[in-house]
């Protein structure tokens, strides 16, 4: 059998041809068979903020449950924000990868105290987390409070404590948190982030 150079560069292609179209799973009765839903339309989305860095690029988190009684509500999908101003819906490779960060089985979830002279990390509930925190706080306070200058003029600083919000904050929480530690004469406090 004599191939022209024209047949042989036909035959190449057809079988390439062939052969990759079935690699990559065309198949008319499978592609008939299912049409898929899209994954995020029962889902709840809730807007937050990115908790890695002071960025503070914004986040869509998409959950699903119904919010029934003894339903507990899962993440399913997290992605950039395109309404941001921040980010506009980009996400950095850490953003990209918050929802391992959620799902992961070493996150601490629950606050932990470390008594004195011990190694070990206990459980506490929420409401003795903020009880201790308030506690230290005060004795702190009211220990090294500074009232009044060497002038005589009242300044009501607490120099002995810093406060630094988290970078999921924004604004607004920011703005509170500034309020309520300058009402309380604290000097040293910053937000992480930068919005």
């Amino acid at each position: 059998m004599k191939v022209t150079r024209r047949q042989f560069f036909k035959i190449c292609a057809t079988g390439m041809g062939s052969s990759t179209v079935a690699l990559m799973g065309f198949s008319p009765t499978l592609a008939l068979a299912e049409v898929r839903s899209f994954k995020l339309t029962h889902a709840q989305e809730t807007r937050n903020t990115c908790p890695y860095c002071s960025v503070a690029c914004g986040v869509l988190v998409y959950s699903m449950g119904d919010k029934s009684k003894n339903v507990e509500s899962r993440i399913i999908h997290i992605e950039g924000d395109p309404d941001n101003p921040v980010n506009r819906g980009t996400l950095c490779p850490k953003g990209a990868g918050l929802l391992d960060m959620v799902h992961s089985q070493s996150r601490v979830k629950f606050p932990e105290v470390r008594l004195p002279g011990s190694n070990d990390w206990q459980r506490i509930s929420w409401d003795d987390a903020i009880s201790r925190i308030a506690k230290h706080m005060k004795a702190d306070r009211d220990a090294n409070l500074v009232e009044k200058n060497k002038d005589g003029l009242t300044v009501n600083r607490w120099n002995t404590f810093g406060f630094l919000a988290s970078s999921a904050a924004s604004n607004e929480p920011g703005y509170l948190s500034h309020k309520i530690l300058r009402a309380l004469g604290a000097v040293t406090f910053d937000t992480q982030a930068r919005i």
